[in-house]
This record gives C-alpha cells, structure tokens and sequence, in this order.
C-alpha cells in the first residue's frame, strides 16, 4: 500500500515532537540565543546603522546554531539508527520518502524557531541600541540579516539529519557535524596560511547573519552556496545509504 507524504509528514512531526529530545533541545536554542542577544544588545550603547545593531544582537546564533546540530542529527538517528528503523521502512517502504519527511519536519521546526529568535533580537536591538534613526525592522539589511540567519540554520539542521542518515549513528553524526560547523572552520583561519584559509571557506562555518563566526570571511552569497552544497551533498549521500542498506 502506498502512503501519502502528507501522511508521512503527519507522522513524523508526531515523532518529533514526541522525543523528549526536541523540546529540551528547542529551550536551549531560544534560551542561548535569545539571552545572548538581548545581553548584547544591552551592552552595545550605539551603532552606526540598523543593520550593526541587528547583528549585534544575533550572536547567539553563533553559539546556539549548534543546538540545531544535536537536533537534526536525532531526527534522524533516533529513528533509524534505532530499533525502531525496521517498523519505520515496513510502514513506510519508500525509503527516501521517509527521509525527505523527517528532513522537511525538522527543518521546518528550525525554520520556525529561528525566526522568532531573530524578531527577538530585532526587538532587542530596536529597544536597547541607539542608532541614528532608529532601527526600523522593515530596513531592507535588517531583513536581509534575518533571511540569512533562517536559512542558515536550516542548512545546518539539514546538513545534520544528512549527517545522520550517512552515519546512522548518534555519537558520530553529532561528533561531524560539530567538528565541520564549528571546530574546524575557526582553527583552520587561527593556523594561518593561504591553504588553511581556503580550507576554512570552504566548510559551512556558522553565520551570524552575513557573516561567518570566528572562520575566513566570505560574502554571504559564498557564505550561503557552500553551506548549502554541503547540506545537499550531505543529505543526497544519506539518502542514497538509506536506499541500499539493510534495515
């Protein structure tokens, strides 16, 4: 019998947010960025634009992306790096459609997470910075930042549950993930080096709006095109693992 992706997106959204792992991960995600936004933007008494006061106050992204990791990598692994894959793959037999599901729903949690925190920060700015005319929410940087910050942390949730259906494994997704978002971008732009730099680009470093933390500067269209070739080679790589493994 074939199953609808309506009727798989249903039920993996009760999945989700049935692991006790999504809420404590969803507190922590608005818990860090928020504080950290609302933080600096307090200890930020000016700003020369509506654009440095938002950026300001979204560097708890930098930090709190990571969270994403954790939550797409146990989308993924807590299903079918469980017990629980042979009953998912008799109910579900498309292998991939059940994959692009469990995607879909945990990014478009992220999605929704990420852009209440981002018109918190917004707000934070607005109330907290002072800025010649003020920081209206509608500037066209301000939104741009905001896109940006959304679809940078839904890469990376997507670029974890990809991780997730390669690895098949909690402890080694979440140890890669971590390590090509957050550890190696940076060390790699501290050891200096043209080769080291290049290298640091070329790894989807964490953004807080434009701009990358801590790795190699980019334009945020770079920025955006490598973080996103990696989410998709990334997830196509599962994928395709999903399809030929043995439940």
């Amino acid at each position: 019998m074939r199953v609808g992706l309506t009727a798989v997106l249903r039920a993996e959204w009760t999945k989700l947010r049935t692991l006790r792992s999504t809420w404590w991960c969803s507190a922590v995600y608005l818990l860090v960025v928020g504080a950290f936004g609302w933080l600096a933007a307090a200890t930020t008494p000016t700003a020369p634009d509506p654009d440095a006061a938002v950026g300001v106050a979204l560097i708890g992204f930098a930090f709190g992306q990571v969270v994403l990791v954790v939550l797409g990598v146990l989308a993924v692994t807590a299903d079918l790096g469980s017990g629980m894959a042979l009953s998912s793959l008799v109910a579900v037999p498309r292998r991939t459609r059940l994959l692009v599901a469990k995607t879909a729903v945990v990014a478009a949690w992220a999605a929704l997470l990420t852009a209440l925190l981002v018109a918190a920060c917004a707000l934070a700015a607005r109330t907290l910075v002072a800025v010649p005319g003020g920081v209206p929410l509608d500037d066209p940087d301000v939104l741009r930042s905001a896109g940006l910050q959304v679809a940078g942390a839904v890469l990376v949730t997507v670029l974890a549950a990809g991780l997730g259906a390669v690895l098949r494994s909690t402890a080694g997704a979440l140890g890669l993930g971590v390590a090509l978002v957050f550890v190696a971008p940076p060390a790699l732009a501290l050891a200096g080096g043209r080769t080291a730099e290049l290298l640091s680009q070329a790894l989807p470093a964490l953004r807080v709006g434009g701009e990358p933390f801590l790795a190699v500067p980019t334009s945020w269209q770079v920025g955006l095109a490598v973080s996103a070739a990696w989410a998709v080679a990334a997830w196509v790589l599962g994928a395709g693992l999903v399809e030929r493994r043995d439940a």
